[in-house]
């Protein structure tokens, strides 16, 4: 490869990031051999979801929270029930709180093997784009759009439709599977274990590049499972906190170069994430997962930030294995919500969405109507620590490389946290300028 002069002036922009979901623009400026700036610009305008919800009777929220994200509905929509459900004092049934992790793991499932198979594995393949990639590697692209169908069956089980499903409710769920329905899905789930596991051998044998980063990991922490929709939140630095003192520990700040809201905890930058999961809960995996993790030869918790694809990759299984244990112990409810009296309160919740931790705060009148809504996305929380993982990678990388491989470092960088940029912090363009 072509080198330069790292001590040269370096300007690069990136106008258009692909393969992630939304826009925005990176800009970053080298000057004697040193990055000087390096910013992430998001530009779209704020899409003010939260102050569509105020006013609104609880019983929409669900509904309406579920558009802000086309990929990860559940989350807005779980996230939000949960954040309501505390104010209620409802608490979660057994046949609710596992039917809520089948329909998550859903979520996951489909939206894990759409990363892995469209956004990343072109990365480190080398090729421009998925359909490239797939005249080479047409069987694994094709199990890859399976699984992501299987995510999407998952989906549709308990929520009527894949896309903004419509099938939960504040208390469980509107309707409950008859029992035919459960065995087919079933049937899906054990033909395509063995599908899921050559995914995610095929997905860890990815030639990953090594980005060794010092992070603080976040993720949600249950004492008995793997932790998605209960439990509390926890660090890699001694955090342990109930979901309700989120705002106590996390603070978000506006930056002029940017729509978005940057996050911080306790002044410091943190991760969220398959890879911050794995770090915080490896041990919480069923028996099963974790021995397949240790034969595919992975260990946790990594500082390799590009091992957040086989921490995707192992969710995959993860999926599949939870939900058969759940459903096929499957058996009818009496009905499938509890019963409530709606009051005035403050509810707080968080749940685990694809990318990473989202919290909610609601507030409601005696009359169920919001009168306060705070909606905080794992894209806008990781910001900070993308932009000091593109800031570090560049450097230990080489300001010598020629300016397209910079770019292309930068944009695997970000498309390895997975950005939903279209839903939550609106995104990519990379200026590098080089003085």
């Amino acid at each position: 490869m072509t080198t330069l002069d790292p001590r040269r002036d370096i300007d690069i922009q990136v106008p258009l990031l692909t393969r992630v979901e939304g826009e925005g623009s990176l800009e970053f400026t080298a000057r004697d051999g040193k990055v000087e700036t390096l910013q992430l610009r998001i530009f779209e305008p704020p899409r003010l979801f939260e102050k569509f919800l105020e006013g609104q009777d609880y019983t929409e929220v669900p509904h309406i929270a579920a558009r802000v994200c086309g990929v990860c509905p559940i989350a807005y929509q779980m996230t939000s029930i949960r954040a309501m459900e505390k104010i209620f004092g409802v608490p979660e049934n057994p046949w609710v709180h596992g039917m809520r992790r089948v329909i998550y793991y859903g979520e996951w499932l489909q939206s894990h093997a759409l990363h892995i198979n469209l956004f990343a594995a072109p990365d480190f393949l080398g090729f421009a784009d998925a359909l490239q990639m797939a005249t080479r590697f047409p069987d694994d692209v094709k199990r890859g759009m399976q699984l992501q169908g299987l995510g999407n069956d998952m989906l549709r089980l308990l929520g009527g439709r894949s896309v903004h499903p419509i099938g939960l409710r504040v208390g469980g769920f509107h309707r409950a599977p008859p029992k035919h329905e459960v065995a087919d899905l079933v049937d899906k789930l054990l033909a395509a274990r063995d599908m899921v596991r050559g995914f995610a051998a095929w997905a860890v044998s990815l030639p990953r590049p090594v980005d060794e980063q010092d992070f603080v990991s976040v993720a949600i922490r249950h004492p008995r499972e793997y932790g998605l929709n209960e439990g509390q939140l926890v660090s890699n630095r001694g955090l342990d906190i109930d979901f309700s003192d989120y705002p106590t520990h996390f603070k978000e700040h506006q930056v002029a170069h940017s729509t978005a809201h940057y996050s911080m905890m306790g002044g410091q930058s943190y991760f969220l994430g398959p890879l911050a999961r794995m770090n915080l809960n490896f041990d919480r995996l069923p028996l099963e997962v974790q021995d397949f993790s240790r034969d595919l030869g992975l260990r946790f918790p990594s500082r390799n930030m590009f091992m957040n694809v086989a921490a995707r990759a192992l969710e995959c299984y993860l999926a599949i294995v939870d939900t058969l244990s759940i459903l096929q112990r499957y058996k009818l409810p009496t009905r499938p919500w509890q019963d409530f009296t709606p009051r005035a309160g403050i509810g707080h919740h968080c749940t685990e969405a694809p990318r990473g931790m989202i919290y909610h705060r609601f507030e409601l009148g005696s009359d169920g109507r919001v009168k306060t809504a705070t909606m905080i996305p794992p894209t806008s929380q990781n910001q900070a620590r993308l932009e000091q993982n593109l800031h570090t990678a560049v450097e230990h990388f080489g300001l010598e490389h020629p300016d397209d491989a910079l770019r292309d470092l930068c944009e695997k960088v970000i498309r390895n946290y997975d950005p939903c940029l279209s839903c939550s912090t609106h995104f990519l363009k990379l200026t590098v300028t080089r003085a």
